[in-house]
């Protein structure tokens, strides 16, 4: 048996759109297209939000045969990680699914009820 769900009632799903970058620029630049996208088509989006920045730390050795003076190199890189959620529309990830993504932004889209 089919029931009929008033306009006004229906669940309407949405798009969670999760961005990851180790540079924060790039990561701007694409979420700054998505917002205009979104922007054009009247859109209501909610984000960006920004999830904690992942931290990864190396501390090396100076010295490569191991004698002289202890002395150490630090480094860190940081994964910047966003997340966005919009209703779904089918023009509208068309859309942003055409948008030029740098290689070192990752970009992950789920249907979420």
């Amino acid at each position: 048996m089919l029931t009929f769900i008033p306009k006004g009632k229906r669940k309407m799903s949405k798009v969670r759109i999760k961005l990851q970058s180790v540079e924060i620029k790039k990561l701007n630049s694409v979420i700054d297209s998505i917002k205009t996208i979104a922007s054009t088509a009247g859109i209501m989006i909610s984000g960006p939000i920004p999830l904690p920045t992942k931290r990864l730390k190396v501390t090396t050795r100076k010295s490569p045969c191991g004698d002289g003076t202890a002395t150490f190199d630090r480094f860190e890189m940081r994964i910047h990680k966003r997340i966005i959620d919009l209703p779904s529309n089918d023009r509208i990830l068309h859309s942003i699914m055409r948008i030029s993504i740098p290689r070192t932004v990752k970009i992950k889209i789920e249907m979420v009820d």
